[in-house]
């Protein structure tokens, strides 16, 4: 079957809060933009039935109706939305980007991986009807549903005992279970002694999920004893599990720099190790995961995808669409680079050759797309990179001339 082509200026694949706000930026930039989501618009936000901690809701808001407005929001602004699975992303003979999916081929200026990532679960029995039914994933968005209630922590990492020790300023109790012997938690040691100090959080020592029980809402977790194998049943109002986070970035290995657990590593523009490729929201490595922090991440890929495509218009215009072009990088605020530019632009007089400076103090984005390096200068021809050469051990553009 021969796949259909459809043309882009972005292609935003996942549509979570990070890739409907970059879906936003783009689509009002009058971009021309897609959004590629494979299963829910909205993310994992979605499965928090109250959001308590997203500015401009002082009461409070449903996680799904908060994803419904962002939905709506952005598709105001013309942008499409395709409910498919995206497959691959491969750079096209023309700098371009293919995204892929089963029937069509999305070429594509700029590409914002927002693909966000899953909590790891248990696996255990009775796991997937309570998920947003007493089994929650993050204490930030829900303790306060759980105030004076008892709950039971999955995990002591980091994220557990902290989310923990945030709980116990709600709940009445916070049990935690741990598979390690007692006194052993994997958090750090500043929260593990505030955990041991508490007087609200109690421990299950050398334990694991056996099963989830319950009616419509969750009502019991059984616990296993890893070394006696006793069944523990914890009667309690919910369960919090912090045993992981997996970032959705599989298809992506091969393509942008991960960190060792497989986030998506950027700079603070949200460029990623490619360029026209952007990452934003949770598949990103950063400290926080939130609402908040991924509209923030969108904004920028949206306005940064923006900027790219401004400057591969640039380029296309004012150096690959001409016969012959002189490109130097410079950086203005240097006087050896001045004064190197003024002899490449009397070498472009003396020759009759148009030379095309790009200050590099104001933005290198030019110079990375092309390839170029500080003081180098490249001819181009019909729009093809002819020779290059450094002009920073000395000023020879023997090579140059030699092509001309």
């Amino acid at each position: 079957m021969e796949k259909r082509i459809e043309d882009y200026d972005v292609v935003v694949i996942g549509g979570g809060a990070g890739g409907m706000t970059a879906a936003l930026y783009a689509g009002r930039a009058r971009l021309k933009t897609l959004l590629m989501e494979k299963s829910l618009i909205g993310g994992l936000a979605t499965y928090t039935s109250e959001i308590e901690n997203y500015p401009g809701f002082p009461e409070g808001i449903d996680g799904t109706e908060l994803m419904k407005l962002f939905d709506k929001q952005f598709r105001k602004f013309g942008v499409n939305v395709k409910l498919t699975d995206c497959k691959g992303v491969t750079r096209l003979d023309d700098g371009r980007w293919n995204v892929s999916t089963f029937r069509t081929d999305y070429h594509a200026k700029a590409v914002v991986l927002a693909t966000g990532g899953r909590n790891r679960l248990t696996g255990a029995p009775g796991e997937e009807k309570f998920l947003d039914k007493g089994i929650s994933f993050c204490a930030t968005c829900d303790a306060a549903r759980y105030t004076g209630k008892k709950v039971l922590i999955i995990g002591s990492g980091d994220a557990a005992i902290e989310e923990g020790l945030f709980l116990t300023r709600f709940c009445s109790e916070v049990w935690v279970s741990v598979v390690h012997d007692e006194g052993h938690v994997d958090a750090n040691e500043v929260a593990r002694e505030k955990a041991f100090k508490n007087e609200k959080m109690h421990f299950i020592w050398n334990s694991s999920v056996d099963s989830f029980e319950g009616d419509d809402m969750l009502k019991r977790v059984n616990l296993k004893n890893l070394k006696t194998g006793e069944i523990i049943p914890v009667d309690l109002d919910g369960c919090f599990l912090f045993i992981g986070y997996l970032p959705n970035t599989q298809l992506f290995e091969n393509l942008v720099r991960l960190d060792s657990r497989g986030y998506i590593l950027t700079n603070e523009e949200m460029e990623t190790s490619q360029p026209g490729i952007f990452a934003a929201g949770d598949v990103r490595s950063k400290v926080l995961r939130q609402v908040a922090t991924a509209v923030g991440d969108g904004a920028v890929a949206g306005s940064m995808a923006e900027r790219y495509i401004s400057d591969l218009d640039t380029i296309h215009s004012d150096i690959l669409s001409k016969d012959k072009v002189l490109v130097f990088y410079y950086n203005a605020s240097e006087e050896n680079d001045r004064a190197t530019l003024m002899k490449v632009e009397t070498f472009a007089r003396e020759n009759n050759i148009e030379a095309k400076p790009v200050d590099i103090y104001k933005s290198d984005k030019i110079m990375k797309i092309l390839g170029g390096a500080p003081l180098a200068l490249s001819l181009y021809k019909e729009g093809k990179k002819a020779v290059t050469v450094s002009l920073k051990e000395n000023f020879d553009l023997s090579s140059v001339k030699a092509e001309l």
